[in-house]
């Protein structure tokens, strides 16, 4: 694990190894971002998280043994400010509204994932009316709300 200073400290959980890697390698294009864990299942995330702690884990839905939903709702149980983001294949209100309410910060879909993390890291720069940079951490800092 590195202890870079200032660098974005991110786990990822999918019971798929090969969206894992996927993600690792994405991550390791961006120069403020580090992988420090991995799970598999939601077991294991709650395991990996009280172990590494991490600034943003990016949970699956569907998953083995525990689903991301129980396992963000422990988490944020044990770690009030747990920022964790729902990445899944299902789409639809219903599973968006589930998700926040165990406490997910947000809701991604895998197959706009890469784009979406890459939008948020603050480099991507259509036009400054479509998607101003931001801070690295201003959209973990404010947590949905539900109206």
């Amino acid at each position: 694990m590195s202890t870079g200073a200032g660098l974005i400290r991110i786990m990822t959980v999918d019971d798929h190894p090969l969206l894992r890697q996927g993600i690792a390698a994405l991550l390791k294009t961006q120069a403020d971002m580090e992988l420090v864990a991995e799970a598999c299942d939601g077991e294991e995330a709650i395991t990996q998280y009280r172990l590494h702690r991490p600034d943003v884990t990016l949970m699956d839905l569907q998953m083995p043994n525990v689903n991301g939903n129980e396992a963000i709702s422990r988490i944020r149980g044990e770690f009030p400010d747990a920022k964790i983001l729902m990445l899944s294949t299902y789409g639809g209100d219903v599973h968006v509204l589930y998700a926040i309410k165990a406490g997910a910060r947000g809701y991604l879909l895998k197959r706009t994932c890469a784009l979406n993390c890459w939008r948020r890291s603050g480099r991507y720069t259509r036009g400054a009316s479509e998607f101003r940079p931001r801070s690295r951490r201003n959209w973990l800092s404010t947590p949905p709300t539900m109206s």
